[in-house]
């Protein structure tokens, strides 16, 4: 018999009737909850999105999305409506929004796990988008991200995206827009915060104006970057394509990574489809838009992933430290941990090796030893014995003549975004 001929209704009747018939109970295992504790007053901010689907006044129905913000302690709330999916921008644009709102920010803001802010948050060690990274880095408001299947981490959001669906939306007919959100405004005004909340038993604005006075100053009106409105995000699959518009598109062999984002940027100038990992970053893969359906474009030179130039700086490294295993080991090391960077990586060290000559093998041993992964850690640690024998008044040695040319890029500062961020560990 064939195993994959068989449908998940079948099997689920063939569970049951053996359940039946040997008298096998379901078990059932269930989350315990607690109740949580009110926040100070300008603590927290809570942020979700949400989507439904209305019938419109021309007789058809759209999907419709929105982003809702509440504050922690007063449940006062801000909601904003697109007629299209989110993007980095967007949510940029409508943090700015709600700011203006509430009056003010909050010291945290908690989120999902969301792509359009965090591209990965790997044991409380979170990683967000260039995009959202320079704005929280503008703002300066904490971020914690929610972990998977912790609904009271941000319940009072949750809570608030099931009033806009329930209350606002439900038997609504969408018309525009600028009508739609105005409507929204309104209601936010004469409903969603000014009735008494089931919780707290008191209405929101009332809390609000108390709360208010301890919120932060937003000061200046952000800068928005010059990003390419047009572009959409899509997943980079394993086999090293991307889906668009119901084709397959390449990209280089190696750009997907097991365990890492995986999600690139997609815009079209009606005759090129253009593939980037950042959305204002150096087209990764070009390809000529498909005619048809279902069909995959493949460029013959990304089934090769060139490694001309890593191999290049690699051996410079190498022949540039006298120590050979413990230069091998560097550079195995960096190309472990930073696959799509190594490049970088490696023109970090050479800087460190030039700049630091008498310093710089001794740097790797105290990085080995204590176990750290980046050429900046090697710097830092470079640079800091430095400062050592300087204040020891030895003789801090000379640059290899061989290499006293070479110039290494500085490496800029949006490659490796790795911002630890969270108010509290919870």
């Amino acid at each position: 018999m064939n195993v994959s001929s068989v449908t998940e209704g079948t099997v689920r009747n063939y569970v049951n009737d053996i359940r039946e018939a040997y008298h096998l109970p379901k078990v059932f295992s269930e989350r315990d909850f607690s109740a949580v504790p009110e926040l100070p007053m300008g603590l927290q901010i809570q942020v979700d999105f949400g989507q439904i689907r209305l019938p419109t006044t021309d007789g058809t129905y759209k999907r419709l999305y929105f982003i809702g913000f509440v504050l922690a302690h007063s449940r006062y709330k801000y909601v904003e409506w697109l007629d299209r999916p989110f993007k980095s921008h967007d949510l940029i644009r409508m943090h700015e929004n709600a700011f203006r709102h509430f009056g003010g920010m909050s010291i945290e803001i908690v989120y999902d796990q969301d792509r359009l802010l965090a591209v990965s948050e790997n044991a409380g060690d979170l990683i967000m988008t260039a995009e959202f990274t320079k704005y929280q880095q503008t703002r300066k408001f904490k971020v914690y991200l929610c972990r998977k299947s912790d609904p009271e981490s941000k319940g009072k959001i949750e809570q608030v995206v099931k009033y806009v669906k329930n209350n606002f939306a439900k038997n609504r007919t969408f018309d525009n827009l600028i009508d739609w959100q105005n409507s929204c405004m309104r209601w936010l005004k004469r409903t969603g915060n000014y009735k008494v909340h089931h919780n707290t038993k008191k209405r929101p604005v009332e809390v609000y104006a108390l709360e208010k006075q301890h919120l932060q100053k937003v000061s200046g009106t952000y800068i928005f970057e010059d990003i390419f409105d047009s572009s959409i995000s899509r997943d980079i699959h394993k086999d090293n394509i991307i889906r668009f518009d119901g084709n397959r598109y390449s990209v280089p062999r190696g750009t997907y990574r097991k365990g890492a984002p995986n999600t690139a940027y997609v815009n079209t100038d009606g005759e090129y489809v253009y593939i980037r990992l950042q959305k204002n970053g150096q087209v990764l893969a070009k390809h000529e838009i498909a005619k048809g359906k279902g069909d995959l474009i493949s460029d013959p030179s990304h089934r090769i992933r060139k490694q001309t130039k890593r191999d290049l700086l690699s051996g410079q490294v190498e022949e540039m430290l006298n120590d050979k295993e413990v230069a091998k080991w560097l550079i195995d090391l960096l190309s472990e941990q930073y696959p799509r960077h190594i490049i970088d990586q490696l023109k970090v060290v050479q800087s460190v090796i030039l700049k630091y000559p008498t310093f710089a093998e001794e740097a790797i041993y105290e990085m080995r030893r204590l176990r750290l992964t980046s050429a900046n850690d090697l710097r830092d640690i470079a640079i800091s014995l430095e400062v050592q024998n300087k204040k020891q008044g030895k003789d801090p040695g000379t640059v290899n003549e061989k290499y006293k040319d070479l110039v290494a890029p500085e490496r800029k500062e949006d490659i490796y975004f790795s911002v630890l961020q969270g108010g509290r560990n919870r």
